[in-house]
């Protein structure tokens, strides 16, 4: 898998340079194939080259035909030219590795990339210095596993979990394709129903926030609607997080009723048989129809 990063990252960095976009498929193919028949005469796994890709570019060579000549050449000098190549001066190979390192920097876009969050500029030099320090790998793995966490976090916390009120004014036709009644209205909640709101993932990451909420309301209402209008996609510990909330709710005599969830939401609660526990009636297309229902 780093290979296959290291690769793309070689082409997508070529592609900022030559205006060009590169097939990531046919690259990880070719670089698949290569793999698997390197092992048969000696060789170890390989990956796209930034260095020589940059040295190509910088010299004219923007199609494929750069490498092929460039891996020709080479396995000539291999075969016949060994004697000599060792004659090189090594200092003459660092000055152009040098000039190619400064090319292919892009210390201007490191510059513009301050004003990014202090999170992102954390990632980018943490991973620059595993670069230097160690090497590209170690680097991609570290930089890699810190930005996916970084990610998950923002997530939990741009995700809300909130408790609507009479006062709080809705769009009814906003979670369905229906435009019957475009007014914005009131929310008229009904005596001994609470109505929360779920704005965003509903993932491991936010699972105890919904609890949380639930917990600072004293009163125990007989009906709890849930509102997911806004939330794109659930995992299999929201599942298991609202599996439970059910299961509480039952033992209190409290019913749920879920509003607003999208079709892909619905898909992975009716295969993981939510519907069965919640019952079908009860997964409601839009805020008035679960008032409705709760008034029932």
């Amino acid at each position: 898998m780093l290979g296959a990063i290291e690769s793309l990252l070689s082409a997508t960095v070529a592609d900022g340079i030559i205006g060009h976009k590169h097939d990531s498929n046919q690259e990880l193919i070719g670089q698949g194939i290569a793999n698997v028949l390197s092992p048969i005469f000696g060789g170890i796994p390989a990956t796209g080259a930034i260095a020589r890709t940059m040295t190509n570019i910088n010299n004219g060579g923007k199609t494929p035909v750069a490498g092929i000549i460039h891996a020709v050449v080479l396995l000539l000098i291999y075969f016949f030219l060994m004697p000599y190549a060792k004659y090189i001066p090594m200092a003459c190979l660092a000055g152009v590795l040098v000039v190619v390192s400064y090319n292919m920097s892009g210390w201007r876009t490191i510059r513009e990339m301050m004003h990014n969050p202090k999170s992102d500029i954390f990632v980018l030099w943490l991973t620059f210095g595993l670069t230097v320090i160690f090497d590209l790998t170690i680097a991609i793995e570290v930089g890699l596993m810190l930005a996916c966490l970084l990610c998950m976090r923002r997530m939990a916390e741009t995700t809300q979990v909130s408790v609507l009120t009479d006062d709080d004014e809705i769009d009814p036709t906003a979670e369905t394709d229906l435009a019957e009644n475009p007014n914005i209205e009131h929310l008229a909640i009904p005596e001994n129903v609470e109505v929360y709101e779920i704005n965003g993932p509903y993932f491991f990451g936010i699972a105890n926030k919904f609890e949380e909420v639930m917990v600072r309301m004293k009163e125990r209402p007989q009906v709890r609607i849930i509102r997911m209008r806004k939330v794109p996609f659930i995992d299999s510990t929201g599942m298991h997080n609202l599996t439970n909330l059910i299961e509480m709710s039952k033992k209190e005599g409290i019913k749920i009723i879920l509003s607003g969830v999208n079709d892909y939401v619905r898909s992975v609660l009716v295969k993981n048989g939510f519907n069965e526990l919640i019952g079908e009636e009860n997964i409601c297309p839009n805020i008035n129809v679960a008032l409705e229902k709760s008034k029932q």
